[in-house]
């Protein structure tokens, strides 16, 4: 069963200024998928004023893996705590296939008022879409695709600084160089082994030793227990903090706090994340492969944020990868220029 949706406040409206716009951020819930979502909306919400509903939906029985143009009445299959009814959004951001049979749908519904963004390649007509925003290693190109590097997030210098807060009296005392680990896990095209967890753990502690700073490690929901568990025995002891699930989560916390950032390549929104705090970025490899991710880590490494991780911890600087931000600039440009059916530009 999906969670109850969710709204964020508007920024408060400006005298004689127009209405906030309503923004739906439409996902499966799955965070990964989510934070997408609701990282450019927020983003939307920061340059025009808004009111951002998070909309997480689920299908019943077995729709969910029929293919969206066998899911004729969509509305119809959602599961239980699936809100999604009218009043209509003036902006729909959704992201991953489940997504796909109501945002295809989204603009006959609403005779094309509610300007329709589908994050990622939708693998079906671009033209249901008023805008596709892919990454740039899907190589999806179109009249109404803007593609970006990377994914949309959530990470801006004030939710840093907001998270940082709450981990101060724990992190400050740390040893520099302090060195974020992200650590993704299993997925189609990449594996976290008992023997690659065991070599990057012999490989962290040695970076770590020789530089004489601490740790800052946090696991995600594909990483497979018995990787967490050699990697929080073999680095246990050294200083700094192992996230072990419990309480708020300190991601934000740790990226802020880092002044490296080491991230396995399987997880193209942490590396994103991680390439937004302008912090050195060291990619650390998994067993497995992929073209889409190889291109996507030859874009990051030349665009000076990452490097492969080589066992030390040596320092760099890069401009901030600002991509989420210009994404909604294209979004709003684009939904303030459409014409709407029956009326002048929106």
């Amino acid at each position: 069963m999906s969670k109850a949706p969710r709204a964020k406040k508007a920024a408060a409206p400006k005298a004689g200024g127009a209405p906030p716009i309503t923004i739906w951020a439409v996902s499966d819930g799955r965070a990964g998928i989510e934070a997408q979502a609701e990282g450019l909306a927020d983003a939307v919400a920061r340059q025009r004023n808004a009111v951002v509903v998070i909309k997480r939906i689920a299908w019943t029985g077995q729709i969910g893996r029929l293919p969206w143009w066998l899911n004729l009445f969509p509305r119809r299959w959602l599961a239980e705590g699936s809100d999604f009814t009218p009043p209509w959004p003036d902006l729909m951001i959704a992201a991953g296939r489940a997504t796909l049979p109501l945002s295809i749908r989204m603009r006959r519904w609403t005779a094309g008022k509610t300007f329709v963004v589908q994050v990622q390649d939708p693998r079906t007509p671009l033209h249901f879409f008023d805008l596709v925003a892919p990454p740039n290693h899907d190589r999806v190109k179109g009249d109404n695709v803007v593609s970006i590097t990377g994914s949309p997030h959530r990470v801006t210098p004030a939710r840093l600084e907001g998270d940082y807060s709450l981990f101060a009296d724990r992190i400050d005392p740390l040893p520099h160089p302090r060195v974020a680990v992200l650590v993704g896990g299993k997925s189609k095209a990449f594996d976290l082994t008992q023997d690659r967890a065991a070599a990057i753990a012999n490989d962290l502690q040695a970076a770590l030793e020789e530089a004489g700073g601490s740790l800052l490690m946090t696991f995600s929901r594909r990483t497979p227990q018995a990787a967490r568990d050699l990697l929080q025995a073999r680095l246990g002891h050294l200083p700094g903090i192992i996230w072990d699930g419990e309480g708020p989560n300190p991601y934000f916390a740790f990226l802020q706090g880092a002044d490296h950032i080491a991230v396995t390549e399987d997880s193209a929104n942490m590396a994103t994340e991680a390439a937004s705090t302008g912090k050195p970025v060291h990619i650390i490899g998994l067993v497995g492969q992929s073209l889409k991710f190889r291109l996507f880590h030859q874009e990051l490494e030349a665009s000076g944020a990452t490097r492969p991780f080589d066992g030390h911890f040596q320092p760099w600087t890069y401009a901030p990868l600002r991509e989420t931000d210009r994404l909604a600039g294209e979004v709003l440009a684009r939904m303030d220029g459409r014409v709407v059916p029956g009326g002048d530009a929106a």
